[in-house]
């Protein structure tokens, strides 16, 4: 039986040209670290982030109101007070989500409007 086996990468877009304020952003700020896109796709903007075992794609696209949609990634990690702390340190303005049993969590928009979400799950004791 075919089956689907996980994720292998997701895809976010920011406007055109703004790949340097996305690299600082995403690479400086998230500390994502960049891996190399094949060459065949290099002549179409956008740079590839890996995260944990996945990839992150981002791409190039104007014309695009970010702010308009919930649609959002959600990331895993630890210690999401120190991830609060550093976003704001960066000019993010992290915003409470509504509750999930087991779970902290937060949302924010990062610099061109794309929805993010921090997930951490809570300790079991």
């Amino acid at each position: 039986m075919a089956t689907i086996v996980g994720f292998h990468h997701a895809q976010i877009t920011i406007p055109k040209g703004q790949e340097a304020a996305a690299r600082h952003f995403y690479c400086g700020g998230l500390g994502l670290p960049e891996i190399e896109k094949p060459e065949s796709l290099q002549g179409r903007g956008g740079f590839w982030l890996e995260v944990g075992n996945q990839q992150l794609h981002v791409g190039t696209e104007d014309g695009v109101d970010r702010r308009a949609t919930k649609a959002h990634l959600a990331y895993h990690v630890s210690d999401l007070a120190a991830w609060r702390a550093r976003l704001v340190a960066h000019g993010i303005n992290p915003e409470e989500s509504v509750p999930i049993p087991g779970y902290n969590r937060f949302e924010f928009r990062d610099p061109f409007g794309n929805q993010v979400e921090f997930i951490e799950l809570l300790s079991e004791g």
